[in-house]
């Protein structure tokens, strides 16, 4: 990486705000090992504490919780502005309605999770949780399913773009890269972290995208735009009137969530190994490509400006307008 790169670490300090104080607490058991033992939230038997190394020295707080009727594991990458203590009663409502185990984990610098927040320290934090989840419960990348929310999305990319057999990735409230929530541009930068854009292209397992209309935070027009890329999109689920921190109140999302976890639950691993076969045998499908102009300088960065076809739907109205949900471009009458 060159140096000029390095300036991602200044992006890092404007992109993460973890709770503080934490939500929670961790300690020691004097007697029994030196168990951990969780504050601040009820006492489950059915939940593990763990404390995981990352390949970057920090130590990583996770809750595993198990579901004796579980077939699948999710490994859940949550928001930005929160940690395990808030996130405990919607695992155990995950684990109960999915029929799923599920481990969610605190970034970096989260929670009671030591080191700092940043980009790098995300990836780091989700390997490690994904090795534990392999030595320490045998679970293996065909039985497992990524759950990424807002930021969540960019450690979960990561390491789904790396795992060729994954059952299956949700991205909640997810964005195309940090710069474009703040730009509707099309270009590449340094500057820019979590390049989920192009992360979602090499994703070989059926993607769920779940995103609000009305989304303050990440446009619904990311969750649109990762839906189109993904190579194995699932049917998506648009909550009209949906913002970014209340989908899981809407009554559709479980029920979605549901359904799409028994139907990928339902396919064989050599059912998924075919697929993947047989999609490596078509053809790349012609794309029309507009006219870009290309600035170089001795940056690392290369930006493109794109010159748009024509106003959206939220560019002259700041919302999305449901008549053309699925559309690639705004075609209803009440918006020409």
């Amino acid at each position: 990486m060159k140096s000029g790169c390095s300036v991602s670490d200044l992006a890092a300090k404007f992109a993460f705000f973890p709770p503080h104080p934490p939500t929670y607490g961790i300690r020691k058991e004097e007697s029994g090992g030196g168990k951990l033992v969780v504050s601040g939230i009820p006492q489950d038997t059915s939940m593990d504490v763990l404390m995981v190394d990352n390949r970057r020295g920090n130590k990583i707080i996770a809750f595993f919780f198990r579901n004796p009727c579980a077939r699948l594991t999710v490994l859940y990458s949550h928001g930005n502005a929160t940690d395990l203590g808030q996130l405990y009663e919607l695992f155990v409502q995950l684990k109960v309605n999915l029929r799923v185990n599920l481990m969610g984990y605190d970034y970096s610098g989260y929670g009671a999770s030591s080191g700092k927040p940043s980009e790098s320290n995300t990836y780091a934090d989700i390997e490690a949780i994904y090795e534990c989840l392999e030595t320490e419960y045998g679970v293996s990348q065909e039985d497992l399913v990524l759950y990424g929310q807002s930021l969540g999305s960019g450690p979960t990319l990561h390491l789904a773009s790396r795992l060729p057999r994954l059952r299956g990735v949700v991205l909640h409230s997810a964005m195309l890269s940090g710069l474009r929530v703040l730009c509707h541009i099309n270009f590449s930068f340094c500057l820019d972290i979590y390049k989920n854009i192009n992360k979602i292209k090499m994703v070989k397992c059926p993607v769920l995208v779940i995103h609000g209309t009305e989304d303050e935070v990440v446009n619904w027009l990311h969750g649109n735009k990762l839906w189109k890329l993904a190579r194995e999109p699932h049917d998506p689920l648009w909550i009209k009137g949906g913002s970014h921190c209340n989908l899981e109140l809407h009554p559709d999302f479980v029920v979605h969530l549901a359904r799409f976890i028994k139907e990928i639950e339902s396919v064989t691993t050599a059912q998924r190994l075919k697929k993947i076969h047989r999609s490596r045998q078509r053809p790349e499908k012609a794309c029309i490509r507009s006219t870009t102009t290309t600035f170089t300088t001795n940056c690392c960065c290369q930006i493109k400006f794109q010159k748009p076809d024509g106003l959206s739907c939220c560019s002259s109205k700041g919302g999305i307008c449901v008549n053309c949900l699925k559309a690639p471009a705004c075609l209803c009458s009440s918006c020409r």
